[in-house]
C-alpha cells in the first residue's frame, strides 16, 4: 500500500531531481526535465486563498487533517501525473523511485485517483514487482467503468505469467531435490558457486546450486527481471548439456516461454480475434471508393448540433477514439472507428472497419493484440495503415513537428486516396468548443502534443466550402 507523503516533501524531491537532470543527453530524461520544470513553475504560482469559515469547510479541514493532507489542486495533480509518467518511461532506478514517491503523494491525498493507481501499477511493474503491480491495477479497474487503457489484459498477463513461473519453479524443485540445501542462503552466493561448479565440470553440483539460487531468489523477492534472466541462463546451460532435452527439461522450457510471453503480451483467448480480416492500404481504398463519407469530430458543438439524421444519410460515417453517441445530434451509425492505440474506448462497439493508429510499431502491435475485442469489427488495418501521415506521406518532423491526431491522420489518408465524391467534416472546430466524449473519457486532457492550429490550416486550405458546422473537402 502507498505510504503517506506530504505534498511539499514530494515537490522538494522533484526539485532536487530536476537538478540531477542538468546536462543529460537522454531524450527521455530531457522530456522528464521539461515536465518537472512545468510542475515546479506551476507550484511556484500557487497561492492558497483564505478559506471561508463554514461548517462544511471545517468538516473538510477535519477530514483532511485526519488523512494527513490538505488536498491537492487539479492542476498540480495533473502536473505530478505528467512527471510520473515521464519518469517511469526513463526506467532508471532514480526515476522509478521518484515515481513511487509521486504515487505515494497522490494516493495519500486522493485515495480513489484512477490515474494514480494506474501509474502505481506501471512503476511497480517496471521495478520487477508484478504481484504488487497487479494489485494496483486491480484497484484502478475497481474505480473505472471503461478500461480505456487495456489494463485488464495487462493484469491477466501478469497472473498467467505468475502461474507459469510458479509451475516452473515447482518442476525444478521436484526434478532437482538436492537444491533444497542451497535454497535458504544468499541467492548470489549459490548462483556464483553454481557457475563455478559448471565451469569445473561438476554438472550435478552446478544444477543443485543454480536451482537452489532460483528458489532463494523467489523467497527473497528478487525483482522479476533478474529472476527471468537467471531462469534463462539456467535453462541455456541445461540445454547445452543435453543432445536431446528430457521430458522435464522440455516442460521447463515451455513453462519459461509461457512466463515470458504472458509477461510481455498477455494471454489471447481468441488468436483469430473473431475471424477479423486485415486491410492493407489498397484494400481500404477499394472499400471506400465511390462512397460519400462524413467524419464526426468529438467537439462540444457536435453534442448540440441536431444533425443526427443528416449524418446517418452518408454512405460511411467515421468517428474517432472516445466518441459519444446521441442519435439526435450525432447520428446512430458508426461504419469506421478510428482510434489511437493507447486507449481502448469504444473498441467493443460493433463496426465494419476499425483503424488503429500509432507511431511506434511495437507499442501498436502490443495494443492491437491485447485490446482488440473479437467479433467487434469485420476489418482491421494492417501495419501499412498504422501511421498514415508519417509512413505513407513521409512527412518528417521538420514538415510537421507535432504528433498528428487520429483525426488528421484519417483526413490526410482520405485526401491522399481521393476516391470519395463527398468528403465532409462535421463539428471540426479543433476543440475550440471543448470536448464531447464518453463520460469516462471527459477527464482526458486536450493535450498540447498536437498542433491543432496547423491541422486546421491544412484543412481550410483544401476546403471546397464551409457551411455552419460542415466543412466540405470534396
Amino acid at each position: 500500500m502507498p505510504s503517506p507523503v506530504a505534498l511539499d516533501d514530494c515537490l522538494r524531491a522533484c526539485s532536487v531531481h530536476s537538478g540531477k537532470l542538468v546536462g543529460s543527453l537522454d531524450p527521455r530524461r530531457l522530456a522528464l526535465a521539461e515536465s518537472l520544470r512545468q510542475l515546479l513553475a506551476l507550484w511556484a504560482t500557487q497561492e492558497p486563498a483564505a478559506p471561508q469559515v463554514t461548517a462544511t469547510s471545517l468538516l473538510r479541514r477535519t477530514k483532511a487533517a485526519a488523512s494527513g493532507g490538505a488536498g491537492i489542486a487539479n492542476a498540480v495533480l495533473d502536473a505530478l501525473l505528467a512527471v510520473g509518467n515521464k519518469a517511469v518511461v526513463c526506467g532508471y532506478d532514480d526515476e522509478l523511485n521518484l515515481t513511487v514517491l509521486i504515487t505515494d503523494t497522490i494516493l495519500h491525498q486522493r485515495r480513489n485517483s484512477r490515474a494514480g493507481w494506474r501509474l502505481r501499477g506501471r512503476v511497480l511493474e517496471a521495478m520487477g514487482l508484478p504481484v504488487a503491480a497487479a494489485e494496483a491495477y486491480e484497484r484502478y479497474l475497481d474505480l473505472t467503468k471503461d478500461d480505456g487503457f487495456g489494463v485488464r489484459a495487462r493484469v491477466d498477463g501478469i497472473h498467467a505469467a505468475t502461474r507459469a513461473r510458479t509451475e516452473l519453479l515447482t518442476l525444478l524443485e521436484r526434478t532437482v531435490p538436492q537444491s533444497a540445501r542451497f535454497a535458504d542462503g544468499p541467492a548470489t552466493d549459490a548462483w556464483a558457486e553454481g557457475l563455478a561448479a559448471h565451469a569445473a565440470g561438476d554438472q550435478p553440483g552446478a544444477q543443485a546450486r543454480l536451482v537452489g539460487a532460483l528458489r532463494a531468489m523467489d523467497r527473497q523477492g528478487t525483482p522479476e527481471q533478474e529472476v527471468q534472466e537467471a531462469f534463462a541462463q539456467y535453462l541455456d546451460l541445461a540445454t547445452a548439456q543435453q543432445a536431446r532435452p528430457t521430458a522435464e527439461l522440455a516442460q521447463a522450457l515451455a513453462l519459461y516461454a509461457d512466463t515470458r510471453r504472458n509477461r510481455m503480451r498477455g494471454p489471447v483467448p481468441d488468436p483469430l480475434f473473431g475471424g477479423v480480416q486485415w486491410l492493407s492500404l489498397g484494400e481500404f481504398r477499394n472499400r471506400i471508393a465511390g462512397k460519400s463519407i462524413c467524419l464526426i469530430a468529438n467537439s462540444g458543438k457536435v453534442g448540440e448540433s441536431g444533425l443526427g439524421s443528416d449524418i446517418d444519410a452518408y454512405d460511411l460515417v467515421v468517428r474517432f477514439n472516445s466518441y459519444r453517441i446521441d442519435p439526435v445530434h450525432t447520428g446512430r451509425r458508426t461504419d469506421i472507428h478510428v482510434t489511437i492505440h493507447k486507449h481502448a474506448y469504444n473498441w467493443d462497439q460493433p463496426v465494419d472497419i476499425r483503424l488503429v493508429f500509432g507511431g511506434n510499431s511495437p507499442d501498436w502491435k502490443y495494443s492491437v493484440r491485447n485490446k482488440l475485442v473479437p467479433g467487434a469489427q469485420t476489418y482491421l488495418n494492417d501495419e501499412s495503415l498504422r501511421w498514415p501521415v508519417r509512413n505513407i506521406g513521409g512527412w518528417t518532423t521538420e514538415q510537421f513537428a507535432a504528433i498528428p491526431t487520429s483525426g488528421f491522420n484519417m483526413l490526410w489518408l482520405l485526401d491522399f486516396l481521393d476516391v470519395s465524391p463527398t468528403l465532409d467534416l462535421i463539428g471540426f472546430d479543433f476543440y475550440e468548443s471543448g470536448a464531447y466524449r464518453l463520460p469516462e473519457a471527459m477527464k482526458l486532457a486536450i493535450t498540447n502534443v498536437h498542433e491543432y492550429g496547423s491541422e486546421k490550416a491544412w484543412v481550410m486550405e483544401r476546403a471546397q466550402s464551409v457551411s455552419g458546422m460542415r466543412i466540405s473537402l470534396r
